[in-house]
């Protein structure tokens, strides 16, 4: 079975990757499997794309496996885009994620459902070891901030607080098998099923 590294240590991402990707002969492995979680690359880009090709190249480099990497985050209708690329700092540090949820609370205060429209971002990187070229795969999911959260998952911060009016649930509610049919990372993965399928080898 070939393998594909994951250059993450998030828990909830490797749990959601594996269930996108039970149906391919891929084994997924993270960088606390080879024992490099403490290897930090500076997520210093611009943009999601940027931070997700950064990381994917160097973890391919370092350890000669073909690597996915993501950065996403949030962007919010009425603070033109906020926090974005800087989700997870957006207060200026490292935020825990009842910050985060108070920080989003507070700016969208007294606005009313309609103006309160966000979309959960998420950009793939692919590398693979003897190929210079990267792979990249963007993914989208609209919803709207509510004015209280659930109960905060671990991790993932604003998944108690967006709404998917499609299904009428907060993306918080979902089990795992159901966010990874609907989630923004599932919508990017799609386009790169081809990719991934040259990995495994089958067509």
């Amino acid at each position: 079975m070939k393998k594909l590294l994951l250059a993450t240590t998030n828990p909830g991402k490797i749990l959601e990757y594996k269930e996108i990707l039970k149906d391919l002969p891929i084994e997924i492995i993270s960088l606390r499997d080879l024992n490099l979680e403490n290897s930090q690359v500076e997520e210093d880009g611009k943009t999601f794309e940027e931070n997700a090709i950064k990381k994917s190249k160097f973890f391919c480099k370092l350890t000669k496996l073909p690597t996915l990497a993501d950065d996403g985050g949030i962007e919010i209708d009425a603070l033109n885009g906020k926090p974005g690329v800087k989700s997870r700092r957006w207060p200026g540090h490292e935020a825990t994620d009842e910050e985060l949820v108070k920080m989003t609370l507070e700016k969208l205060d007294g606005l009313p459902p309609e103006k309160r429209g966000a979309q959960l971002r998420c950009s793939i990187a692919i590398s693979f070891p003897d190929d210079e070229k990267i792979h990249l795969f963007e993914g989208i999911l609209r919803g709207f901030i509510m004015e209280k959260p659930i109960g905060i998952i671990p991790g993932f911060p604003f998944r108690s607080l967006f709404y998917l009016p499609e299904i009428g649930k907060i993306l918080g509610e979902l089990t795992m098998e159901e966010e990874a049919k609907i989630a923004h990372r599932k919508r990017a993965m799609e386009k790169a099923i081809p990719i991934l399928k040259q990995i495994a080898n089958c067509k």
